[in-house]
């Protein structure tokens, strides 16, 4: 499966893209809908209206990598997208729910520790 490291952000477009964009045009996306840089090593994800297809876009140090999976049956569970709201930040946790067919915003988290933002 995918890993990446803790530092690396995950951002979900919260509207449906046309998937048969490539590299450039996926990046062209990042920069104009989601207002990201898209060689900033983040994961940036994508999903077509039937949410039956997912690609994933982001910067490997000396080039883009595109991940692109298809389901065979079933939809993958995206969340709603708010007015004026085009993308939405997760965890790598979260995203390997999404590609496994949970619906990762249902899912019930126990109470966690997090460290107060310094000032």
């Amino acid at each position: 499966m995918l890993s990446f490291p803790p530092a690396v952000r995950i951002w979900l477009a919260t509207n449906p893209a046309d998937l048969r964009k490539s590299f450039d045009g996926l990046a062209e996306l990042v920069r104009q809908h989601l207002a990201n840089d898209p060689l900033s090593g983040h994961v940036f994800v994508f999903h077509n209206k039937r949410s039956d297809r997912v690609k994933l876009l982001y910067w490997d140090e000396d080039g883009f990598v595109i991940v692109y999976k298809r389901l065979e049956a079933g939809t993958f569970h995206f969340p709603a997208a708010a007015a004026g709201q085009h993308g939405v930040s997760m965890r790598a946790a979260d995203l390997a729910m999404l590609l496994d067919g949970v619906d990762w915003q249902k899912a019930k988290r126990s109470k966690r520790y997090h460290r107060p933002a310094s000032a």
